[in-house]
């Protein structure tokens, strides 16, 4: 058994399964990503890419992408979910830097991810999260 918080990898048909027919679901054009709640108080995480990307070194580099844009995101998302990311065309041309912060999106809106507060720097402070002075 995984460590609490470490995320594992889904490979039974029927979580796959489970996790297209929930209604939790969101889609970009470089990745669909199905989430659903499980019970085991454990990530699990899933990656398919179809034929329609082409062939296998372009579906393995796909899975690659993301499974780097994962592992980026990874100590963010909630234990006691399942996620299953669908690569897409477009993802075989981007870096997984660019994959990242879209998947951070997509996860957030669907609850996955806490939304987190909004940084000094968000509205414009500086690195000491002072405001910028007007000049």
């Amino acid at each position: 058994m995984p460590k609490i918080g470490e995320a594992v990898s889904l490979k039974r048909n029927g979580d796959f399964s489970r996790a297209y027919r929930s209604k939790k679901t969101d889609m970009h054009p470089l990745a669909v990503v199905y989430v659903r709640r499980n019970k085991l108080g454990c990530k699990r995480v899933g990656i398919t890419t179809s034929k329609k990307i082409g062939v296998a070194v372009k579906r393995n580099r796909a899975k690659r992408v993301i499974r780097a844009a994962l592992a980026a995101i990874e100590p963010e998302i909630l234990p006691g979910w399942d996620i299953v990311v669908v690569a897409r065309t477009k993802t075989t041309f981007v870096k997984s830097t660019v994959l990242e912060p879209v998947l951070r999106k997509q996860l957030t809106k669907l609850g996955v991810i806490k939304k987190s507060e909004e940084s000094p720097n968000a509205e414009g402070g500086n690195a000491a999260g002072e405001p910028q002075k007007e000049q």
